[in-house]
């Protein structure tokens, strides 16, 4: 690991100078240079008074920051074909979003073709229709979901989506808590 980028981000958070922080270290600012440049090494007890200085700990600067991938692009996503059951096609836009409390898939329904059956559950679903029509059966209701228009559900009986039309279906779909 590199300090010295590290050491140089807190010093300019808290808009010190080179030469300030050397001040409150009884450092010099050329060793303060040579080590944001990672040039030199301080000793655990340098580092230790820097990081003092700097409002810090060694705890908190050597911890790893788990780093949150917010954008995914197409070759991030999981997609999973289901001809064994005629359903169409589930890509998962979001990789292992069973973990997170909402999980967004793409579901594309060739005609004719029923969406995997979901049983009640607390929490809620919203669709929106990207292109062709569905029919979601939700219980014993039904409701026709055309292109451009979207649902929203508290799912309190076994439901689905259908496509009943004569092309190809795609509805974005997002669960919380993820069911598929």
């Amino acid at each position: 690991m590199k300090i010295g980028e590290k050491l140089r981000e807190l010093r300019i958070q808290l808009n010190l100078t080179q030469e300030e922080l050397a001040d409150r270290c009884e450092l010099s600012k050329g060793f303060i240079s040579q080590v944001e440049r990672d040039l030199a090494s301080p000793s655990i007890s340098t580092l230790t008074d820097m990081l003092e200085c700097l409002g810090s700990s060694l705890q908190a600067f050597f911890s790893e920051e788990r780093k949150e991938k917010v954008v995914f692009a197409p070759q991030d996503m999981f997609e999973k074909e289901d001809d064994e059951n005629k359903r169409g096609k589930i890509t998962w836009l979001v990789p292992d979003a069973q973990k997170n409390k909402m999980e967004p898939i793409l579901l594309e329904l060739q005609p004719g073709c029923t969406s995997q059956e979901l049983p009640p559950h607390e929490g809620e679903e919203f669709g929106y229709v990207l292109k062709g029509q569905v029919k979601l059966l939700a219980g014993k209701k039904q409701y026709t979901v055309k292109r451009g228009y979207s649902f929203c559900l508290h799912p309190s009986t076994t439901h689905c989506l259908v496509n009943t039309g004569k092309t190809e279906a795609t509805v974005l779909w997002i669960s919380t808590p993820p069911s598929f």
